[in-house]
C-alpha cells in the first residue's frame, strides 16, 4: 500500500544569476507540482535545468556565490537529488555504510537506520551484501545506490539530474525502472530532468517546459535533427593495437582507421574510458603493443604517454567523461587560450569560431564551473579542438546535449573527419553511432 509522502513546488518569477555572471542562468521560471505528480522538466541545454534542482534541493550557496530572485516554495523535511555522475554520489567504501549516510545526517535513530537501508536496497533492485565494496559497481548500480540513499532518508520529493545520462542502455532501464517502483511504493514527488525523454514516458505524469511553465505533450518534443550516416571507412590505421592491457579491462586488438569516426561501445565497466585515455597518451598500458602512424608521430619516437605535454596536445586531443577534470582558467574564452599559448601558436581565429560554432560566445567571460552540463562539455570539445589534432578522442562527447547541439556536435565532428582529422568517441547512444560509427569497436568485460 503506498504512503503519500509527496512535496508540493512552487516557482513564482524564480530566477537566479551566479556571482561570476553578467545574465541570470535562469529567470521569470513559473511552475507548480502537485503532491506525488511526477514530471519531466525539460528545455534547452543550459536553459537552468540543473540550477533549478540545485536550488530545489537547497544546495546552490550562499549569496557570496549568487542571488536568487522571486519565490521557490517547497515544503519537504527531506529532498533527495541524484546527480548526472554516477562517481560524484559515492561517500563510502560499501553499500550499506553509503546507503546509511544520509540517515545519519538526519540523526535518525540507529535501531531504524539498517531496516530503512535494507528497504532501500531491495526498491532499487540492488541485490547485493551490505559490506559489498562500492568500488566494484557498475554506473548503473552506482545511480541505483544514490537513489537508495534518497529513499532511505524518506524523501518526499524526489529530483534526478539526467541519472542515466553515462550509462548503457541496460543501465539506463535498470534506473528507470528503480524510479518508478521507488514513486511507486512510496508517493514521493519525482521531478527528472532528462533529454532522452522517450525513457521516461511511461513513468512521468506530465512535462514541463522550463522556460515558460507550460505543459508540453510527448509529440512536441524537439527530436534530433537530420544527421549524416555513417560511412564504413577502409583507409590505413592512424593507430593500432596488439594485444593491448591496460590498467583495466581485458587484452584489446584493434585498429583505428585515418580520417574516419571511430566508435568504442560496451557495457558500463567494462574499460572504455580507460582504454580512451591510453589511446590518448594520458595513462601508460600494462603490456602489448599501442602503434601509431608516422603522419601522426610527426617524428616522434617514443610512446605517446612519455610525450611532452605541448607535443600530446599538437598531436592527441582527448575529451574526459567528466568535463571539469580539464578546466583550469577563470573564463571560457582564458580557457580556449591555454592550450595555444602553451604550444605558441596563434589560434585567435579558431577559437573565435569554435565560441560561435559550439554556441559559447554568450558564455566568455563566464566561469567554466558555473556552465550547465551541456555547456561544460561543449567547451571541453573545444578545448581540445582548438590545438587542430590529427586525433581527436572523446569520451561520451554528447552527455547533457539538447537534440539542437546533439546535432549540431555530431555535424562538427563528420566536418573534422572530412577534413582527415581521425575521431575516437566512446558512446552508448545509438543516434550518434548511427551518425558516426564508421569504424566500431566493442569492448567486453573480458
Amino acid at each position: 500500500m503506498t504512503t503519500t509522502l509527496g512535496t508540493r513546488v512552487v516557482a513564482r518569477n524564480f530566477g537566479y544569476r551566479h556571482a561570476s555572471r553578467q545574465n541570470p542562468a535562469l529567470e521569470n521560471v513559473n511552475f507548480e507540482v502537485k503532491p506525488g505528480e511526477r514530471i519531466l522538466l525539460t528545455g534547452a541545454s543550459g536553459a537552468g535545468k540543473s540550477t533549478l534542482l540545485a536550488a530545489l534541493a537547497g544546495v546552490l550557496g550562499g549569496s557570496d556565490e549568487g542571488i536568487s530572485m522571486g519565490e521557490l516554495l517547497v515544503d519537504a523535511p527531506s529532498i533527495g537529488l541524484v546527480l548526472q555522475d554516477p562517481d560524484s554520489q559515492v561517500i563510502a567504501s560499501r553499500i550499506g555504510d553509503d546507503v546509511a549516510f544520509g540517515c545519519e545526517n538526519l540523526q535518525i535513530p540507529r535501531k531504524e537506520i539498517w531496516p530503512r537501508v535494507e528497504r532501500a536496497l531491495k526498491l532499487v533492485g540492488l541485490d547485493l551484501p551490505l559490506n559489498h565494496p562500492t568500488k566494484y559497481l557498475s554506473g548503473g548500480q552506482k545511480q541505483r545506490l544514490a537513489l537508495a540513499g534518497v529513499i532511505a532518508m524518506g524523501a518526499r520529493l524526489i529530483l534526478l539530474d539526467e541519472p542515466t545520462a553515462n550509462l548503457d542502455p541496460q543501465g539506463q532501464r535498470d534506473v528507470v525502472a528503480a524510479v518508478d517502483r521507488v514513486v511507486a511504493e512510496t508517493g514521493a514527488t519525482l521531478i527528472v530532468v532528462e533529454h532522452r525523454h522517450e525513457l521516461w514516458l511511461n513513468t512521468i505524469d506530465r512535462i514541463i517546459s522550463i522556460s515558460d511553465g507550460r505543459d508540453i505533450q510527448p509529440e512536441q518534443l524537439q527530436r534530433v535533427g537530420r544527421l549524416p550516416k555513417a560511412q564504413p571507412s577502409k583507409s590505413n590505421p592512424i593507430l593500432w593495437a596488439q594485444d593491448l592491457l591496460c590498467t583495466w579491462g581485458g587484452m584489446r586488438c584493434f585498429e583505428v582507421p585515418e580520417g574516419a569516426s571511430t566508435v568504442i561501445t560496451g557495457p558500463n565497466g567494462a574499460g572504455k574510458s580507460t582504454l580512451a585515455l591510453t589511446m590518448g597518451g594520458l595513462i601508460p598500458p600494462k603490456s602489448g603493443q599501442l602503434e601509431l602512424s608516422e603522419g601522426l608521430r610527426k617524428g616522434l619516437k617514443n610512446p605517446p604517454h612519455k610525450w611532452r605535454s605541448a607535443e600530446l596536445a599538437a598531436r592527441i586531443g582527448t575529451v574526459f567523461q567528466d568535463p571539469e577534470h580539464q578546466f583550469v582558467a577563470r573564463t571560457v574564452r582564458d580557457e580556449l587560450e591555454i592550450g595555444p599559448k602553451i604550444m605558441k601558436v596563434d589560434a585567435g581565429d579558431r577559437i573565435e569560431e569554435l565560441l560561435d560554432r559550439l554556441r559559447l560566445r554568450h558564455l566568455e567571460h563566464a566561469n567554466p564551473f558555473t556552465l550547465s552540463g551541456g555547456e561544460k562539455r561543449r567547451l571541453s570539445v573545444a578545448t581540445a579542438l582548438v590545438a587542430a589534432p590529427k586525433l581527436l578522442i572523446l569520451d561520451e562527447p554528447t552527455f547533457g546535449q539538447d537534440p539542437e547541439t546533439f546535432t549540431e556536435l555530431v555535424l562538427l565532428l563528420r566536418e573534422l573527419t572530412e577534413t582527415g582529422i581521425s575521431v575516437v568517441s566512446v558512446t552508448h547512444d545509438p543516434d550518434f553511432i548511427a551518425a558516426l560509427g564508421d569504424h566500431h569497436i566493442e569492448v567486453t568485460t573480458r
